[in-house]
């Protein structure tokens, strides 16, 4: 049960938003633009991993399955190889550049100060460019803020990970911006 009463009985961010609709839209629009733009050359599905890794870290039960279950349809894999990869990035069979920014989205997540110039330059060695790694620093702060309204406020969460899973097509498709309340 939430800490406060949303009158609503949506799960995570979304009871939040329904709560509260005039966050949502400004809330929706920065998602939006972070993980679903095509003008970004990071794929859709690695921008959600970053999300869900850094929501894994923040042990955000809501936000990493439901990112996670993204990034699985996007990426074409099960909701087990989105576990190993937020458990140890380092040993899955992903690029490295997206370790690489993985490596730097966690040390965002412990705060901004722990990028290290060895992150950044191990980053650009992998072959990411300055607005990825801006990206990816951008989504790991945004995913911290985003984790801490949903757990802040005590918003539950369905813990059938196959829930997340069974709704990601449609979110896939209709985005952050539509269908906020359903």
């Amino acid at each position: 049960m939430a800490h406060i009463k949303l009158d609503n009985e949506l799960p995570g961010i979304r009871g939040l938003m329904a709560y509260r609709p005039e966050m949502a839209e400004p809330l929706n629009a920065l998602a939006e633009v972070l993980l679903r733009d095509d003008n970004n050359t990071l794929t859709r599905g690695e921008r959600e991993l970053i999300g869900a890794y850094v929501s894994y870290l923040n042990d955000c039960f809501f936000c990493q399955n439901v990112h996670g279950a993204l990034a699985g349809h996007y990426l074409k894999c099960d909701i087990d190889e989105v576990e190993q990869i937020k458990q140890d990035f380092q040993s899955a069979e992903i690029s490295p550049k997206i370790k690489a920014l993985l490596s730097i989205a966690g040390s965002v997540q412990k705060g901004g100060k722990q990028v290290t110039a060895g992150q950044i330059e191990n980053a650009k060695g992998a072959g990411a460019t300055d607005i990825e790694i801006h990206d990816t620093v951008l989504i790991a702060a945004s995913f911290c803020m985003f984790n801490r309204y949903v757990d802040g406020l005590g918003t539950w969460a369905p813990q059938d990970k196959q829930f997340y899973v069974e709704r990601a097509p449609r979110r896939a498709e209709e985005g952050y911006k539509s269908s906020v309340y359903r």
